[in-house]
């Protein structure tokens, strides 16, 4: 039961600290724009997980930063390059699949400044892509990976971060199964690189693709659309409609390829023991 409690203190410490952070935040800053109110809130959650697996790595259990992936190797400016590598490359060739047969049409918008969205899609998704890889495959990751191997912890992380979804807008049982997948992705991409940073700098390009390149929806939240926007002109299924193009058959089946190739890679590889 040893991996159990400490997932559990992992994970109360989080949300204690989240909100002894927020009420500061709080008390010292007056009224704020919502922009402002959303980009701090995302760098609080990301400063709240990194307190809490400070805590539990380092006063707790006392193990190394290579166990979570979060050493100085792993920060290596190629890997985390390759992360994002990762991540870009495989939901912009899913997109432009769909935009190629025509299941994607870009349509034109009221002119707007290109570079302010995409400097706020910026300043919100990248805090938000690795406080989730922290949250999910981060601490709870290699305690879960410690405890049972690796095939566990890939399994119970990627279930736990498709069903975190489901109160996103419009989700429904084929987007939450296509987060599920997306989970796997992610998982692979750590394992493979022994790194969380790539793995946070591939989710933080997956969803700058959608919302800062091609302004679309990115797991049902719908993204600004300054001169442009994307929409959906095939079946749902195939393009996951008001969802984005993550929550498709499209982008689910370009994941798997690129999870199989990943799969091998971690295979050929000696076991993580870190």
């Amino acid at each position: 039961m040893r991996p159990f409690w400490l997932i559990v203190a992992f994970y109360v410490i989080w949300f204690l600290t989240l909100g002894v952070l927020q009420t500061i935040a709080g008390a010292l800053g007056g009224p704020a724009a919502v922009d402002t109110r959303e980009a701090l809130f995302q760098w609080l959650t990301l400063i709240s997980v990194v307190v809490a697996t400070w805590i539990m790595l380092r006063r707790v259990e006392k193990v190394p930063w290579s166990t979570v992936g979060l050493d100085r190797a792993a920060a290596a400016p190629p890997v985390i390059i390759k992360g994002a590598a990762y991540g870009a490359i495989t939901i912009g060739l899913a997109s432009m699949l769909l935009l190629a047969t025509h299941m994607l049409r870009i349509d034109r918008t009221i002119p707007g400044s290109w570079w302010g969205e995409a400097g706020h899609s910026t300043i919100v998704l990248l805090p938000a892509a690795f406080f989730e890889e922290l949250l999910i495959r981060g601490y709870a990751f290699s305690v879960l990976r410690r405890a049972g191997g690796w095939r566990l912890a890939l399994i119970v992380t990627s279930v736990v971060f498709g069903l975190l979804h489901a109160w996103n807008p419009g989700a429904d049982a084929e987007s939450i199964l296509a987060v599920v997948v997306a989970g796997f992705f992610l998982g692979a991409i750590l394992l493979a690189t022994r790194s969380l940073y790539a793995a946070g700098a591939a989710h933080f390009a997956w969803n700058w693709v959608m919302s800062g390149a091609l302004h679309i929806a990115v797991s049902g939240i719908p993204s600004r659309d300054p001169d442009y926007r994307t929409v959906e002109t095939g079946p749902d299924w195939l393009t996951g409609g008001p969802w984005g193009p993550e929550g498709g058959f499209a982008a689910v089946a370009v994941m798997f390829v690129a999870i199989f190739y990943l799969y091998a890679r971690y295979l050929r590889r000696v076991e993580w023991k870190a």
